[in-house]
């Protein structure tokens, strides 16, 4: 009989967690600002930006939770909706931007649009990244807590009995 064994590498330090996150979430950025600007040609540009970042951000919290911060597992329930708050923040940092932009501009070219929606999308990463590792994937959070009576120091077992040897020891002196 083995004892219970969990697998934890150590995660990554704060600079290499965010080189991380920008590649993951800058990339699936890169490819949401393209599917927002086409999906935008059919449908109202809030609704397509709504329905990408739904889908990006279950990506994203994903590919955070497996190789950003370094917990190697999949994200679970709670890590999903956390996220989820933190894409709703940025979502609306987009789409003030992207509503300035118009005020200022009546018809801007797609290029402008472009630029103010991925440097939007940046800023708001920047606070994202930020609520990502010091609560959504903090180190000790997500983890449950494991213990193996059998590595438990103050426990010994006789045969099928487990006893404290704290006890022992105080009631034999």
């Amino acid at each position: 009989m083995s004892g219970t064994v969990e697998a934890t590498g150590a995660s990554p330090g704060p600079l290499a967690s965010f080189a991380r996150f920008v590649l993951c979430g800058g990339g699936v950025g890169l490819l949401s600002s393209g599917a927002v600007a086409l999906l935008a040609a059919t449908i109202p540009w809030a609704l397509a930006n709504a329905l990408i970042t739904v889908a990006s951000t279950i990506l994203c919290t994903e590919l955070h939770a497996r190789f950003t911060f370094g917990a190697g597992r999949r994200a679970g329930w709670r890590q999903h909706w956390q996220s989820a708050g933190s894409a709703t923040a940025a979502y609306i940092v987009t789409c003030v931007a992207m509503f300035a932009l118009h005020l200022l501009q009546s018809s801007p070219g797609m290029l402008t649009e472009q630029i103010v929606y991925l440097s939007a999308s940046g800023l708001a990463g920047i606070g994202r990244f930020l609520v990502l590792r010091l609560f959504v994937f903090a180190v000790g959070r997500n983890k449950p807590v494991r213990r193996d009576i059998r590595r438990t120091p103050a426990l010994r077992s006789i045969g099928g009995l487990r006893v404290s040897t704290r006890l022992a020891v105080s009631a034999v002196s």
